[in-house]
């Protein structure tokens, strides 16, 4: 931007570095940038449609003082301030797609509003520089001409505002600055330097400054309230905790630059009266009155006459008693807004864990799903237990501790006792519930012939994984880098499993007799019938899935830097989607469209088949047309589109793989009650979602469901189903494996890399429910896919697959009652339901 970098080198501008706190979305911006206070992140939900602002602010207070303001640029101003703007048009800021017509949107008005004089500010919020980073990032080819299209929009405005001073004018002020920065990803919304930091230039003739000035200083984003308030004449938000600027008073004489401070420091320490208890305790407090003092007494030698240099060092230390004061109070307050009520949060966790743990007990009952649906809770005895009114008293002791100690009040210590004393006995009422009901399903010491609720390595792992990682999301660090510990607990699962097929299929191949038995039965529990080739092939396929399975997980690990601490670092995405390696992300986009065919089609109807392939062949059209990949016969020059037509050529086919597959299903469970109908009627839907997630995930992450569809593939056939192992285990299995795909994506807690371009591809104009709709598919891509292989999973398989194991009869295990014929079905109540087999496989 030269012509701005012109302003800020000839002296007549003051620029800064403006730190903002996250969350770093449009709304909470501006609301920060008009009240000076520190929005919350409920405020990142109320981005989507904001509502008017009623909090003291800036615009509102301009208003009031008769200040005539235009506004043109995004609309979350236009629904902040519904009725404030004299003026005003508003456009879209979430359709990212656009980055030209929003931009136009807003120039087309400046020509005719800068020639008027019916306006004393001009809000202009440009929108192409940010849809351009969410669509391919900061180190786009279209930042540049973007950025030299403001740099002219800013020399338009400027040169009008310089001629209206030359006529007679009052000085201007022109205000350039940015509610957010950008991720090296193109997104925003978290706390990474890049987000936060933006820049804050003021240009002015009322600027003297001397000299070339190199990297401006940091100051808060919300220092620019307080700073454009005095400087406007208008008093300062009442919950505004920035602080006035101190380089834009330094052309102001020392009284008034005395007055700006002290006016600051009285609203913040009006606000700090209003925010803490013992607000006279507060270093901040007590140094503003002790400032305050020392101006009474500046201000009566000043008025007295004293021109002494006594007179200006004195001003000067109570120049410097006001910044100290401002930055202990804007720090006291800021702390103190930052502040959780971690009983209260920690108090509606236990509630809700409980009910939440009910439910699940509850539609765990065979019983509660039955048509009686009689189930016996055991209520009355939990309140007449001594456990019952010792944990009353123990939680009302702690309560009563916590209220009584508590620095600061808390709601649930402001509920009357009534209430406390009701939430008391039902907490303490839903555990002795929880543990009468556990302790009448756990099957301890019921048998005592059988062996106590054995667990196998596999269970232990499962088990103690899930409840550390949920312990560990206590810990902020744990939250952030969690990628780290569904990697950890991943690769600890590939080498349990490993373990295990090591053991089942080598270790206990051989009978009593040292002859080869085969430990695990086809469906029909006739083994004889599989060549023993087929066998042999079968164990070395399974002893490399997890080997195989563990490779995959390394490599999608190095496709996409997640988290907070090592985001920023180059990875192999960088590397694919740079301009000069496009011919290498064409190769590997058209190899996983091929892959991803093969593994999905082969439970599909003839129908779905064609679909699926017309609808990957768009995907691929579409990555080429918004100029990911490349056609072989593509030109080099051809200019980008939207690639509005082949995205929605894709949909049609999604559309009907799913219809075709919810037909199936339908029929399955109306008509013909066809177990092979319900499952091909899954499987269709399933592949359906596949071909919408392979058109929303980007170019450089199409690998990521390639081997998510490859592990699964892998594992159904050679691990779940060949090892036997039960619903229960499956389905923590699927939910480790999605959790970590969805960290795989480039997904982290931080909610900067939420990609929300993919929410308007095919669409021509921004309309919520579906781009909600797309956003969210597409970031819980991974966690959603592997949800509806369990299904499909667990439906295609049969019951006693996943109630008991299945056995066939042997002397070893079972005694038998059999004829010249056949073998009767023999039931054991230690093994569960046992298939009767054919007398050849009795081994006598």
């Amino acid at each position: 931007m030269p012509y701005t970098r012109h302003l800020v080198e000839k002296g007549s501008s003051q620029s800064f570095v403006a730190k903002a706190r996250p969350p770093t979305v449009t709304m909470p911006r501006i609301k920060a940038l008009t009240t000076g206070s520190i929005p919350g992140f409920i405020d990142v939900v109320m981005n989507l449609n904001s509502p008017a602002l009623l909090e003291d602010n800036l615009i509102w207070q301009a208003k009031t003082a008769g200040k005539r303001i235009v506004f043109y640029g995004d609309d979350t101003w236009v629904r902040l301030f519904p009725k404030h703007f004299m003026e005003y048009d508003g456009t879209t800021s979430f359709f990212v797609s656009d980055y030209t017509e929003v931009d136009n949107n807003v120039t087309r008005h400046l020509d005719s509003t800068l020639k008027r004089d019916d306006w004393d500010m001009l809000i202009l919020h440009y929108l192409g520089l940010d849809h351009i980073g969410h669509i391919s990032g900061p180190h786009s080819s279209l930042i540049q001409p973007k950025l030299l299209e403001m740099d002219d929009i800013l020399k338009k405005i400027h040169s009008a505002l310089v001629s209206k001073e030359a006529e007679g004018s009052l000085p201007y002020l022109l205000v350039l600055c940015g509610d957010h920065g950008m991720s090296e990803t193109g997104s925003h919304g978290g706390s990474s330097e890049p987000e936060v930091n933006t820049p804050l230039v003021l240009i002015s003739p009322a600027f003297k400054r001397k000299g070339k000035q190199q990297r401006g200083p940091v100051v808060e984003q919300v220092d620019l309230t307080p700073t454009l308030a005095l400087g406007l004449g208008l008093p300062i938000s009442q919950n505004s905790v920035g602080r006035v600027i101190p380089g834009v008073l330094e052309e102001t004489s020392l009284r008034d630059q005395l007055r700006f401070l002290h006016l600051n420091g009285h609203q913040l320490s009006c606000l700090l009266k209003d925010s803490v208890a013992d607000y006279e305790k507060d270093p901040g407090f007590e140094q503003f009155r002790v400032a305050e003092k020392a101006h009474g007494n500046w201000m009566k030698l000043y008025l007295e006459g004293n021109t002494s240099e006594v007179l200006t060092n004195m001003g000067k230390k109570v120049l410097k008693q006001y910044l100290e004061a401002l930055a202990a109070m804007s720090s006291a307050l800021s702390k103190q807004l930052g502040k959780y009520d971690m009983y209260s949060m920690v108090a509606g966790m236990v509630f809700v864990f409980q009910v939440s743990l009910l439910l699940i007990l509850l539609l765990a009952m065979p019983e509660a799903l039955s048509g009686a649906a009689s189930v016996d809770l055991p209520v009355l005895s939990a309140l007449l237990s001594l456990p019952f009114y010792l944990l009353c008293l123990l939680l009302a002791s702690v309560h009563v501790l916590v209220c009584t100690s508590a620095e600061s009040s808390c709601y649930f210590c402001s509920l009357s006792w009534g209430l406390v004393f009701a939430a008391v006995a039902f907490s303490s009422a839903m555990f002795c519930i929880l543990v009468s009901i556990a302790t009448r399903r756990l099957p301890l010491g019921r048998n005592p012939l059988g062996p106590l609720w054995s667990l196998s390595e596999l269970d232990v792992l499962l088990l103690a994984g899930t409840v550390g990682h949920t312990l560990s999301l206590a810990a902020s660090s744990f939250v952030e880098e969690e990628h780290q510990t569904w990697y950890f607990l991943l690769n600890t699962l590939c080498l349990v499993v490993f373990q295990d097929v090591c053991r089942k299929y080598f270790r206990e191949q051989r009978g009593p007799g040292g002859d080869e038995e085969p430990i695990l039965p086809s469906k029909d529990c006739r083994s004889s019938a599989r060549p023993a080739a087929g066998i042999y092939s079968e164990r070395w396929l399974a002893l490399a899935t997890p080997p195989f399975t563990l490779l995959c997980c390394r490599l999608l690990r190095s496709l996409n830097q997640t988290g907070v601490q090592w985001a920023h670092l180059p990875d192999v995405g960088h590397w694919l989607n740079s301009s000069e390696h496009k011919l290498v992300l064409s190769l590997l986009s058209a190899f996983c469209l091929v892959l991803i065919y093969l593994l999905v089609q082969r439970r599909c109807s003839w129908v779905s088949k064609v679909a699926l392939a017309l609808g990957l062949l768009g995907v691929y059209s579409y990555r080429a047309a918004v100029g990911n990949v490349l056609f072989p016969w593509q030109h080099a020059g051809r200019t980008t589109s939207k690639g509005t037509v082949e995205a929605r050529f894709v949909y049609v086919f999604v559309l009907g793989i799913l219809f075709t597959g919810t037909k199936d299903l339908l029929r399955s469970q109306i008509i013909t009650a066809d177990a092979k109908l319900k499952s091909r009627g899954l499987w269709e839907i399933y592949s359906g979602l596949v071909l919408l997630a392979s058109l929303l995930f980007r170019a450089h992450n199409l690998p990521v469901l390639c081997c998510c569809l490859l592990i699964q593939t892998l594992m159904a056939q050679f691990i779940w189903k060949r090892l036997h192992y039960d619903a229960a285990q499956t389905t923590i299995m699927h939910y480790w494996f999605g959790q970590a795909f969805f960290y795989f994506q480039g997904n982290s807690n931080n909610i900067g890399t939420v990609d929300i371009s993919v929410g308007f591809v095919g669409l021509e104009s921004y309309v919520e429910a579906p781009a909600i709709f797309l956003t969210a598919l597409s970031t819980y891509a991974g966690p959603l896919l592997w949800a509806c292989h369990l299904v499909c999973y667990l439906s295609g398989a049969s019951l006693l697959n996943y109630k008991s194991l299945q056995w066939c009869i042997s002397p070893p295990r079972l005694k038998a009652l059999y004829t010249m014929s056949h073998i009767h079905l023999f039931a054991d109540t230690s093994m569960g339901p046992v298939l009767a087999c054919p007398q050849e496989q009795i081994r006598v």
